[in-house]
């Protein structure tokens, strides 16, 4: 792993292969290994000829913890992503985020569209825009003493994932206070750049993938079959999807 200092904090990243860049943003309690090298992710797009780069995310992987809520919105997590492309000297990148991630990635695309060429927001529907309102529970959940005294099933699984990826809890807490932002209609009927949104048929967390790419002018909505918000990750109809999707942006590029 490289890392860089991001406005004080330091952001862990990985940069391989060579094409079009494509920069990572996993979700959250995650990190840029699970979420997109154990899935197969990362070696699948330098495969399709693409330099990937993948983010771990502040206060996930091995970038730095914070414990103030504050210091987790998605809109200061878009800038560690957009330092990351200043630091590495690219101009523009595809961008591709899950769940948390997705929300971090729109967020980049409205604050700094000339920076992102395309974007794929994946296991995140329109509770971009909803949101989930679950956020204190599952924060509970972190900090509970045991993952044996989380009753809710749901929240139980967000602690139960924390700990199998190693993570902070209480970095972690602090950040689903802090990271859940919603996202206007009105903003996001102002992206202008290709958009794909890929969700799972099954997917609970994410909510519906088709009504989400409504609120987006020219958005393409990619429904992930039989998947719910976990399994969708590597799913190969994710992944033959994304890369169609990338390799029309790449030569629309090419004839301009």
């Amino acid at each position: 792993m490289n890392a860089f200092d991001s406005d004080g904090i330091r952001i862990a990243f990985r940069d391989e292969g060579e094409g079009a860049p494509v920069l990572l943003i996993h979700g959250f309690a995650s990190n840029h290994a699970v979420n997109w090298a154990n899935t197969g992710w990362i070696d699948t797009l330098k495969r399709g000829g693409y330099r990937v780069i993948a983010i771990d995310n502040r206060g996930h992987g091995q970038s730095g913890k914070l414990y103030d809520a504050a210091s987790y919105s998605a809109q200061e997590m878009a800038e560690d992503a957009r330092r990351l492309l200043d630091h590495l000297n690219i101009r523009r990148a595809h961008v591709m985020g899950y769940s948390m991630g997705a929300r971090i990635a729109a967020f980049l695309a409205i604050s700094h569209p000339e920076r992102v060429a395309s974007a794929v927001f994946a296991g995140l529907g329109i509770n971009m825009v909803r949101g989930l309102g679950d956020e204190e529970r599952i924060a509970a959940a972190l900090e509970a003493q045991s993952v044996n005294d989380v009753a809710d099933s749901s929240s139980r699984g967000f602690r139960v994932f924390a700990e199998q990826t190693g993570s902070d809890l209480r970095a972690l807490a602090a950040c689903i206070r802090g990271s859940r932002e919603r996202i206007s209609a009105e903003a996001l009927a102002d992206i202008r750049c290709p958009v794909l949104v890929a969700v799972g048929t099954t997917d609970n967390i994410a909510g519906s993938g088709p009504e989400l790419a409504t609120l987006i002018p020219g958005a393409e909505a990619l429904e992930i079959t039989n998947r719910d918000h976990m399994k969708a990750v590597g799913d190969p109809i994710y992944k033959k999807g994304v890369l169609e999707f990338l390799a029309r942006q790449v030569e629309d590029a090419h004839r301009q």
